[in-house]
C-alpha cells in the first residue's frame, strides 16, 4: 500500500508559539525534532498494517523542516519551494491513502492554537460548500480528485472536527487540546507518538471502509481576505468571482481545478505580503 503524508507543524504536541515552528532558533530546532518523531511514528504504524511505500511532503513554512537522514528509511522526502500543488504535491491516483500529520485549525476557528489557513497575513476565513474549513478540508479536494481516501489526521480537537466534516471516516489522533491561540494542553511527546502510531495502524487496517472525501460537486470555495486588495488581485484568476469587498468565490465540477485555483490565489497573496 502506498501512503502519501502531508505534514504541517503547528499540530505537533507542545507547539503553541510561532517561535517553535519558524526557524532559525533553539525552540524551532527542538520542535522540528518532535515533528520528525511524529512523522516517523505514523510511518511505523502504517508499516505494521501493511504499508509498503511512503512519500512525505514537507508542507510547513519553508517546507524544509525534516532532516532527511533521520526520516524513516522506507520514506521518500519531498521538500522545498516552489510546489505547484503545495501541501499535496506528489499525490496521484496510485496512492492508497493520505495522512495529514501535525495539522491545525482554520483561520475561522479562533479556539484552535496557531489557527490560520495557508496565509495568515491575507486570509481571514475559507468556506467549502458553505462550511468553515481549514487546510485539511481544502487539501481533501486534491484527494477527492484522485479518489484517494484521507485516512489519518493528527492535531487538536478543532482540527479534527473541521476535517471530519469532509472526511467522515478519517482516523483521528488528538495530541493536544487548545486553550487559546497561544496555549494548549498537550500529551507527553512519547504518548503523542504512541497515539499516532496506533492511529496510523488502525487507519490502514480498516482502509477498505474509508471512503474518499465527502465533498458535494460542484465544489465551491469562498475566501474572505483581511482587506479588499487581495480580493481584487484574486479576481485576476480565471473562475474567481467577487462576492463582497473582501470576499471571492470559485466553483467548479472538478475538485482539482478548485484546489489548484485556490493555491494560485494563495501564491499571489504571498507575493504581495512577502
Amino acid at each position: 500500500m502506498k501512503v502519501f503524508l502531508s505534514t504541517d507543524m503547528e499540530g505537533t504536541a507542545g507547539v503553541v508559539d510561532w517561535s517553535q515552528c519558524r526557524g532559525p532558533g533553539v525552540e524551532y530546532e527542538y520542535y522540528r525534532g518532535q515533528l520528525q518523531a511524529e512523522v516517523n511514528a505514523a510511518i511505523d504504524g502504517a508499516l505494521a498494517a501493511g504499508g509498503t511505500e511512503f512519500l512525505v511532503n514537507d508542507s510547513h513554512s519553508t517546507m524544509q523542516n525534516l532532516r532527511p537522514d533521520e526520516l524513516h528509511g522506507r520514506a521518500s522526502y519531498l521538500s522545498g519551494k516552489h510546489k505547484p500543488m503545495y501541501m499535496m504535491q506528489g499525490l496521484d491516483a496510485s496512492y492508497d491513502a493520505v495522512f495529514f500529520v501535525s495539522y491545525h485549525g482554520s483561520a475561522g476557528s479562533t479556539s484552535s492554537v496557531l489557527h490560520h489557513t495557508y496565509n495568515p497575513r491575507a486570509i481571514a476565513e475559507v468556506r467549502l460548500n458553505g462550511a468553515i474549513t481549514g487546510e485539511a478540508g481544502i487539501n481533501a479536494l486534491a484527494a477527492l480528485a484522485y479518489e484517494v481516501p484521507v485516512a489519518l489526521i493528527s492535531g487538536d480537537h478543532v482540527t479534527i472536527d473541521e476535517a471530519q466534516a469532509f472526511c467522515p471516516d478519517i482516523e483521528s489522533v488528538v495530541v493536544k487540546d487548545s486553550v487559546s491561540h497561544n496555549a494548549a494542553l498537550s500529551v507527553h511527546p512519547e504518548r503523542a507518538r504512541e497515539l499516532i502510531h496506533d492511529g496510523a495502524r488502525r487507519a490502514l487496517a480498516r482502509l477498505t471502509d474509508i471512503r474518499p472525501p465527502s465533498i458535494a460537486l460542484p465544489a465551491e470555495l469562498t475566501i474572505r481576505f483581511h482587506n479588499g486588495a487581495y480580493a481584487e488581485l484574486a479576481c485576476r484568476l480565471r473562475g474567481v468571482e467577487r462576492r463582497e469587498e473582501k470576499v471571492v468565490a470559485l466553483r467548479n465540477d472538478d475538485p482539482l481545478v478548485v484546489y489548484q485555483t485556490f493555491i494560485a490565489l494563495v501564491l499571489l497573496s504571498r507575493g504581495v505580503t512577502e
